[in-house]
Parts: C-alpha cells; structure tokens; sequence
C-alpha cells in the first residue's frame, strides 16, 4: 500500500529546529488496520500528514501505491488526496450551512461528477453510517456521534483505498466514541485500509497493528 524509507521532517519554531520525524521507515499492506500512538510532540501528526500527502518530507523516499510521491505534480497530489485518501479529523470539518447530504456530496462536485451519479454516491456513502434519515438536516441538528458520522460518509464517498483517521473520538462522549470506532472497523472488515492516531491506549489497543511513536521515531510496532 505505502512505504516509508528513511524519512525526516523539520520545520523551524522559533529561532529552533524541532525535528518532528527522525528516519522513519515504514511499511503499510493493504487492508492493515493500524494506530499511532505517543506523547504529544513525538511526531504521530506529522506522520499522519506525510502519508495523507498534506506534507512532505525534507529526506527520505515515501511511495504510494507503487508511486513515488516526490515525482507527482501539484494536479497529482490533489487527485490523489481526493481519490486514493479519505480524511477523519477530530473536528469534523462541515459546512454548517449545508445540509449532511450536501455536505457528503462536495467532494463529488469539486470531481466533476454529474448530478445524478453525485446523488446516488453521496446518498449510498450516508446509509452506509446508518444516517439515511438524517441527510436532510444540517450540522446544528445533529449530534456529535452523527456529525462525525456525515464526516466519515464524506470521507468514503469516492470510495478511497486508505482511510487516516486523527482524533476521531476526540469530541465525543464515550458512547459515541464507541459506535464510531466500531463504524470505522467494519470498514476495515470491507478491505479499506484504517490508520488511527490517538491519545487513547484504550483505543490504540483494538487494532491489529500499534505503533508507538517517541521524540519523532518509531519506538514500538506491536501486531496481535
């Protein structure tokens, strides 16, 4: 699916130098279901923005799908974000003047898609996280557990082959946490790919494969 060889990311904070990634490598399979865990500061966002493509790295190689992602264009990386990668986020990122179902079709319409194709996906991707009965509200009659699950039908609506998920219980009470978490798994089960970081040990723990980062290197890589 992805991998990483040796990689470094520094940026300047400052009159200093936080080295927030130290030679990491990496390798991820499709179909893994991984989470990133670590202090604050030790490089688990940092990671996560490389490998989603919001970021790059100073050194190292980072291959997608095969693909070097130094060699991409501009034009390829926005297609590759929109298409190969879905995004879930701590806060979920809505339009609040949109419904949840305009809110799920938006990435159809910046693809260019047709109308009708849009309303197909977008009304497939919100059934999917059991919301068919809410698509028409927006996101201030919607609850925190539904809010993030319009934000996971947005994210899967053009049917990515990984998901980064950062935070994404973060901002919501525990029962909801709970049915999100669960949600996200049994896309897993569906074959996407899930890469989970979190504070949450709780958390971490359920997937198959933990990583654990410290002071911008890989300190621990757990499978179960």
């Amino acid at each position: 699916m992805l991998a990483l060889t040796r990689v470094f990311r520094e940026y300047p904070v400052g009159d200093q130098l936080v080295r927030a990634l130290r030679n990491v490598t990496l390798e991820i399979k499709a179909g893994e279901y991984l989470s990133i865990m670590g202090p604050s500061g030790s490089g688990k966002s940092t990671l996560l923005n490389i490998i989603g493509l919001l970021d790059s790295p100073d050194r190292g190689a980072y291959r997608l799908l095969g693909e070097d992602t130094s060699a991409m264009s501009d034009d390829d990386l926005a297609r590759t974000r929109r298409e190969v990668i879905g995004f879930v986020f701590q806060f979920f990122h809505l339009v609040p003047r949109l419904t949840a179902f305009e809110n799920v079709e938006l990435p159809l319409t910046l693809a260019g898609w047709r109308r009708r194709k849009r309303r197909e996906a977008a009304e497939r991707a919100l059934r999917r996280v059991e919301l068919a009965n809410r698509m028409e509200h927006r996101p201030n009659q919607l609850s925190g557990g539904q809010l993030q699950r319009v934000a996971i039908a947005r994210s899967i609506v053009l049917s990515p082959k990984l998901l980064l998920a950062d935070e994404p219980t973060g901002n919501l009470d525990s029962r909801s946490g709970v049915e999100i978490i669960r949600l996200l798994e049994s896309l897993n089960e569906e074959g996407l790919t899930l890469l989970i970081v979190t504070h949450d040990p709780e958390l971490g723990r359920r997937a198959r494969r933990r990583l654990t980062m410290l002071d911008g290197r890989i300190g621990g890589d757990e499978r179960s």
